[in-house]
Formats: C-alpha cells, sequence, structure tokens
C-alpha cells in the first residue's frame, strides 16, 4: 500500500521537573533533507533522531523540534560577576554621558549571565527518545492515512482511463474503415484513372500512419503495471512516476495518430485524469 509524505506527530511529556516536547512536520521532497531545532541538553542525541529518521520516514523535506521547559520556580541562570566588574571597569575608561547607568549598559554584553550545563541522564535521553520514537509512529499513522485516500483517488483515475481506452477501441474498429472509404471517395470524384494494386500499396502504408493498435496494447499493459505497483509494500512512488510518464507516452502518440474528432476528445479527457494522477505522485513515498 502506497503512503503519503506529508505528516505530522507532536508528542508532550513531563519529565521530573521539566516539561519536554517533540514535534515532527513532514512535507513531500525528491530526496531526505532533514532540518533539526533541538534545544541544548539534547544536541548530543542529533545525530541519533538523524539515522532514525532516515531508516523510518527514507524520503521528504522533514522538520524536526525538540525542547524541553523546566516547571521550576528557580532561575537556572547567574550573573558572571568578574564579566560585569571588566564591563564597568572598561566603560568607566570611555567619554560616556555624565550619569550614565554603567551597570544597566554592561549587563547588556555578551557573557554576563551564564548557565551552567545541566548533566541529563541516561534515563532522560531514553525519555526523550521514546518520545521521539512516538512521534515518528504518529507520522507513520499519518502518512498510512493518507495513503489510502491517495490509493482510492488513483484506483478511480486508473479506472476511468481504462472505459476511455475501451471507447477508443470502439471507435477504432470503425476509424480505419471510414478512412479508407473516405480516400477511395475523393479518388472517385477526381475521375482519374489508378492502378489498383500500387493503390492497394500505398493505403496500407498510409494506414499504418493511424494504426494505434500497439498504442492500445501498450497502454493497457501500462494501466495494469500501475494497479499492481500500487499494491507494492516497497515505497513506489518513484516507480509510479515512471510508469504514468510510460502511459502519458501511449496517450500522446494516440492523439496524434487519431484522425478522429471523438477520439481526440477521449484522448485529452484521459490526459486530463493522468495529470491529475500525477500531481498527487509528488506527494507519494
Amino acid at each position: 500500500m502506497i503512503k503519503s509524505m506529508t505528516g505530522f506527530g507532536k508528542v508532550e511529556s513531563i519529565f521530573e521537573n521539566k516539561t519536554i516536547l517533540v514535534e515532527v512536520r513532514t512535507l513531500n521532497s525528491k530526496n531526505l533533507d532533514v532540518n533539526s531545532k533541538i534545544c541544548n541538553n539534547y544536541k548530543d542525541l542529533e545525530s541519533e533522531f538523524r539515522r532514525e529518521i532516515a531508516n523510518s520516514l527514507k524520503r521528504g523535506k522533514i522538520d524536526l523540534t525538540i525542547n524541553n521547559k523546566s516547571l521550576s520556580d528557580k532561575n537556572e541562570s547567574k550573573i558572571n560577576l568578574e564579566i560585569v566588574k571588566d564591563y564597568i571597569s572598561q566603560l568607566k575608561k570611555l567619554p560616556l554621558n555624565e550619569g550614565s547607568d554603567l551597570l544597566s549598559i554592561a549587563m547588556k554584553f555578551p557573557g554576563v549571565m551564564k548557565t551552567e550545563k545541566e548533566i541529563i541522564s541516561d534515563f532522560e535521553k531514553k525519555e526523550v527518545f521514546k518520545l521521539f520514537k512516538n512521534a515518528l509512529k504518529e507520522i507513520e499513522d499519518f502518512r498510512d492515512q493518507e495513503g489510502k485516500i491517495i490509493f482510492k483517488d488513483f484506483t478511480d483515475r486508473i479506472a476511468v482511463i481504462e472505459n476511455f481506452l475501451k471507447k477508443i477501441t470502439k471507435i477504432d474498429k470503425n476509424r480505419i474503415q471510414s478512412i479508407k472509404e473516405k480516400l477511395k471517395k475523393t479518388l472517385k470524384d477526381l475521375k482519374v484513372t489508378i492502378d489498383k494494386n500500387r493503390f492497394e500499396q500505398e493505403l496500407i502504408f498510409y494506414l499504418e500512419k493511424y494504426d494505434i493498435t500497439e498504442e492500445k496494447i501498450r497502454l493497457s499493459n501500462h494501466l495494469n503495471y500501475f494497479k499492481k505497483t500500487l499494491n507494492d509494500n516497497n515505497y513506489s512512488g518513484k516507480k509510479l512516476g515512471f510508469i504514468s510518464q510510460e502511459i502519458g507516452r501511449e496517450i500522446n502518440t494516440i492523439g496524434s495518430k487519431a484522425n478522429d474528432f471523438e477520439l481526440q476528445k477521449l484522448v485529452v479527457q484521459m490526459k486530463d485524469e493522468l495529470e491529475k494522477i500525477k500531481e498527487q505522485l509528488l506527494n507519494v513515498l
């Protein structure tokens, strides 16, 4: 069954004195493109997150966000007194306006506030990774659900194209005979003497240009192959894209050989259905 590349997963949990939030968004892309925003406490786990994303999600534009927020009222930041004193000492040497608040100015400089790096326990790391895996599971469920909708849409549109092909086959039975009769009538109206054997030979060469027998067979085969690939368990988005190109090639060839108004109308309708399939294929994994 096919899968969509669009998905969303969000998991939040309270661990000890903090709230941990993991959010993953996916959109369609030809390759795997991962953008991550991970708080400093969990930066060491980024390579593991990326490896798991590559194994699970395969392809798409992936946005990963992981944050934590302390539930404690305790301020984790402290003033670096030595740096503040040094800044004030240097500011006194500058020709500042009288009455300038040197402390306020110094507090705006970098390095004034320091936050001691929190040591993350192995237990907390396991908890974060568990939340991350749960978010990926939500993504997978979302992709499966979207995939079912796309699957039905593809199945319905392929059935429509097959129905148009049946109508083309029905029209084609009388089309060649109609072309023959028109040519014979034209020659008769011209009132010229012709060699019948030569005429039959030329007629065969002429009608070969309008023969769509091979195109109809190939188109039918491509449509069946498309349906078979839809049910593959592998990630078949790119493969389906290739098959749809082959379907389009046969439809275009039938259109160029049509020489019949009703047949041309059916070709246009087939192209319309195929274009809608191609648009959806951009979002298939």
